[in-house]
């Protein structure tokens, strides 16, 4: 799936024959998986170089490869039938940035050590439709609609490409009239608990699956501690985590 995306090679291009793009997706994924410093890399594993796997996923992420991949998987879960679009659910969750960099700043939940923060949103079934990293001070009100707005089109069934959920479920972390106001102007009704008024009942039970997904992006070692000082790196690895989950869940299936 994703070999045709990926951006060709000059046909006369200076230098040695570079590393084939297979080794190399490998070579990312190994990182990935297990948080490894791409100086680290093991050679013997034939990946080519982490210097090598390092530019080669600087270039597909220029060339939005992992986007476009995490499009063509939801088409094909939306085909399936496997996306409810009924709703959709949103959280964020803090993660230590070691080395700091861009997206990065102190965190109000981890006694204002640099951190970053992944704010996700799912569709009612916990598969992911867009992710975003932030500072760890950035509230996560802020992003709400940003995270809405970035859902892709989605293709797979008869008609226009779909990118917006019936109702947006969130905890009072998202509590703001604003983003209520601009939701509804989105035809997307905004079921949000309101600060110093009980829960609304029930939505703990429907929206438990982004915290599912938090979790299942967590399990990628690279992600669960910011180690890239470089956003659209970091932004690259995300989007490939997002492109596994759903290809698990379309596999599954």
């Amino acid at each position: 799936m994703i070999e045709p995306l990926l951006p060709p090679w000059p046909e006369r291009s200076p230098g040695p024959k570079p590393v084939p793009d297979r080794l190399c997706l490998q070579g990312i994924l190994f990182v990935l998986y297990t948080g490894i410093p791409w100086q680290q890399l093991p050679l013997e594993l034939g990946f080519g170089s982490g210097q090598t796997c390092w530019r080669r996923l600087e270039r597909w992420q220029k060339a939005r490869v992992f986007d476009q991949l995490h499009r063509l998987l939801l088409a094909e879960l939306n085909a399936a039938g496997e996306l409810d679009w009924s709703r959709a659910c949103v959280d964020a969750s803090h993660v230590r940035a070691k080395r700091g960099g861009a997206a990065t700043g102190p965190s109000p939940v981890d006694r204002r050590k640099t951190g970053s923060k992944h704010h996700l949103i799912t569709d009612g079934g916990g598969i992911p439709l867009n992710v975003i990293t932030t500072a760890a001070n950035v509230n996560d009100v802020t992003q709400t609609l940003t995270l809405v707005d970035g859902i892709p089109p989605v293709a797979g069934r008869i008609g226009h490409p779909r990118k917006r959920p019936d109702t947006l479920l969130g905890d009072k972390g998202y509590d703001s009239n604003l983003s209520r106001k601009e939701l509804r102007r989105r035809g997307i009704l905004p079921v949000i608990s309101r600060k110093g008024q009980p829960d609304i009942h029930g939505l703990g039970m429907l929206r438990y699956v982004v915290e599912q997904t938090i979790a299942l992006l967590h399990q990628f070692k690279r992600l669960a501690v910011g180690w890239e000082r470089r956003l659209d790196l970091h932004d690259a690895f995300a989007s490939l985590a997002c492109s596994l989950i759903c290809w698990r869940r379309l596999a599954k299936r």
